[in-house]
């Protein structure tokens, strides 16, 4: 039987096998030997020991489309970065950071801020124009109003999405708006993989639809560039790579080198001064890393 793992603690990994449910798994010993662990978002094929009892034994795992390093999952399509609008106000260094991550990654990125109904018409404008300009897909919708969350569902349709985002941006009552009664039908989630009790500390995969999974993982409040030296950090803001080209000196930081393409942009509007501001201090943090 092949399924996807939706949930993995302590050496258990629960399987969603479609139309049958969750079996409790554990892996076998030859993943150890390999150094190979079995990861949520996996797909994998299964050996059941009870059917009645719903437990088995993971045999394969089957070739990934992808693994994530923070947060530890695979065959991810896109993430859902969920930040609020406002209270608290959103840390744009922050989401860049997840961005920046996100990009040396490959993977796709849509934004939503959440709890729109607290800012005006004209401050979602302004916080569209930032990140559209760059490039990604944004989104505002308001949990408590239920403001837009059928669109977002529309994006959401036929992934497997990662949602992230801060403690206290109203990610769990969108995760929750997303749900219908299907889930309860797949196999009894909740009862099965204690849902609810640990929802902060470990990733798990919601069922949606048949063909669409979010992926909950637990809030940062803070994230440090591993992914990439200073030198390359340019690359993970996709609206810099358009103009680099027209820099006059290889290998330009894009913060005091004379003739930037980026810099010339970044005078023209054709980057986000926030964006830019955010890149110069990444910059600086990555410069001053410790190397040992």
């Amino acid at each position: 039987m092949i399924g996807k793992i939706v949930k993995g603690i302590a050496g258990f990994y629960y399987v969603h096998i479609a139309e049958s449910g969750i079996y409790e798994c554990k892996a076998k010993g030859a993943f150890r030997k390999q150094k190979i662990k079995p990861l949520v978002g996996d797909n994998v094929e299964i050996a059941v020991i009870d059917e009645e009892k719903k437990k088995g034994n993971v045999e394969k795992i089957l070739p990934r489309n992808n693994q994530l390093i923070r947060p530890a999952v695979s065959n991810i399509d896109m993430a859902l970065v969920i930040f609020a609008a406002a209270k608290p106000d959103p840390n744009l260094n922050l989401l860049d950071r997840f961005l920046v991550m996100m990009e040396f990654q490959k993977v796709p990125v849509t934004i939503c801020f959440n709890k729109c109904d607290l800012i005006s018409e004209e401050e979602q404008k302004n916080l569209a124009n930032i990140y559209e300009s760059a490039g990604y897909k944004v989104i505002f919708t308001s949990a408590k109003l239920h403001k837009n969350t059928s669109q977002l569902k529309e994006i959401l349709k036929g992934k497997t999405s990662t949602v992230a985002g801060p403690s206290g941006v109203g990610k769990s009552s969108i995760i929750n708006l997303l749900q219908d009664h299907t889930v309860m039908q797949t196999g009894a989630i909740s009862t099965k993989i204690a849902r609810g009790k640990n929802t902060t500390r470990h990733s798990e995969i919601i069922l949606i639809e048949d063909d669409t999974y979010i992926m909950d993982t637990p809030g940062f409040s803070s994230i440090y560039i591993t992914v990439c030296e200073k030198e390359d950090l340019w690359m993970g803001y996709q609206e810099f790579v358009k103009y680099e080209p027209y820099c006059k000196f290889n290998g330009c930081s894009h913060i005091s080198e004379p003739d930037c393409g980026v810099k010339q942009a970044l005078e023209e509007g054709k980057i986000s001064e926030v964006r830019y501001k955010n890149y110069t201090m990444l910059y600086e943090e990555l410069k001053n890393v410790r190397k040992y």
